[in-house]
């Protein structure tokens, strides 16, 4: 005889299989192969970012509904950049996001979408995001040294030549070791291949589209365990996907991963100004919710477990290409040995 407990599934549960077996159409078992074998320093295999948040005032409209709703953080990101904050805004943020331990992640600079070229405005799009010429690559850099100077620890990246630059910084120690960096979505990778490139660049995390299926997942995680970001809800300018229902199986096959909690049918408020302002606190406190739906959903499919403690935020060991000195990058000489 079967009792009521040992009917019940060892593990978490797929949606509406109990109500769906009976009917036939019960969902294939998942793959143990499909799984990811890695995960965050800490043992959690996801944690949770709350994008777009572009000022102090946003951030504390974030903080304030994340305790009314229960909705743990570990990070904090920002889309206009470190040029559009001035430094006591810096500052705040800073501190405020010590306080609760959440991690803050600042835009580095000028790219191509706000640039004078042309291109990014065609229907190719041109270059996207990239930094155009030495000025912009130079304005990036500085926003990096000066948000490190104020306490920013994660940097957002959306150049790859930016990207290994800060990380030679960071090997250099001109910026502090524990630095993360962050790859923008709009120029994520979309195969194993080139994710695995842009963790060598120096990328902690990788935002990756949020169109890609769960075997792209898979075939990432079998060649880089380089933490995922990811858009549980994406914004219109990248889809508009709402994948509530995927969340499960992301972790699962993507893990370490970060579960992005954005907003779609909102308006976009990249750059940030004060004629923004109530959009940008509505869309704050709509993404917090949207947390936790994710949250209640997870809870309810028996697959909440394994959330990293607030507070944590470094990747692990990564893998990277190799730091020449510049002097024999410029000669072609081979690197000195130490």
């Amino acid at each position: 005889m079967t009792t009521a407990a040992s009917a019940l599934p060892s593990g978490p549960r797929r949606p509406a299989d109990a109500a769906l077996a009976p009917l036939g159409h019960a969902a294939p078992a998942p793959d143990p192969a499909d799984a990811s074998a890695h995960s965050f320093p800490d043992g959690g295999t996801w944690r949770t970012e709350i994008p777009s948040v572009e000022g102090p005032e946003a951030l504390a409209t974030v903080f304030k509904e994340a305790g009314r709703l229960d909705v743990p953080i570990h990070r904090i990101s920002q889309g206009s950049g470190v040029w559009m904050l001035t430094d006591a805004e810096i500052t705040e943020m800073v501190e405020s996001c010590a306080e609760l331990g959440a991690e803050l992640c600042l835009f580095t600079g000028p790219r191509g979408t706000w640039d004078i070229g042309g291109a990014t405005r065609s229907d190719s799009g041109g270059g996207g995001l990239r930094a155009r010429g030495h000025d912009a690559v130079a304005g990036c850099v500085e926003d990096a040294l000066r948000a490190a100077s104020l306490g920013v620890k994660c940097l957002l990246v959306a150049d790859e030549g930016v990207l290994w630059l800060l990380h030679q910084l960071r090997e250099r120690g001109e910026l502090p070791a524990d630095t993360t960096f962050k790859l923008s979505a709009l120029v994520g990778p979309v195969n194993p291949a080139s994710f695995a490139v842009f963790e060598q660049l120096g990328a902690d995390s990788i935002n990756i589209p949020s169109d890609l299926t769960l075997e792209h997942l898979t075939e990432i995680r079998r060649v880089s365990r380089a933490p995922m970001d990811f858009y549980i809800e994406a914004p219109d300018d990248l889809g508009g996907y709402v994948r509530l229902y995927d969340a499960a199986e992301l972790i699962r096959r993507g893990a370490p991963i970060y579960l992005k909690f954005g907003l779609s049918k909102s308006p976009g408020i990249y750059p940030y100004g004060a004629q923004l302002r109530d959009v940008a606190l509505n869309s704050a406190r709509e993404r917090v919710r949207r947390g936790r739906l994710v949250l209640d959903l997870l809870a309810r499919l028996g697959a909440d477990g394994g959330l990293s403690p607030l507070g944590s935020r470094l990747p692990g060991p990564l893998r990277r290409f190799p730091v020449t000195d510049a002097s024999d990058a410029a000669t072609g000489a081979a690197p000195q040995k130490s």
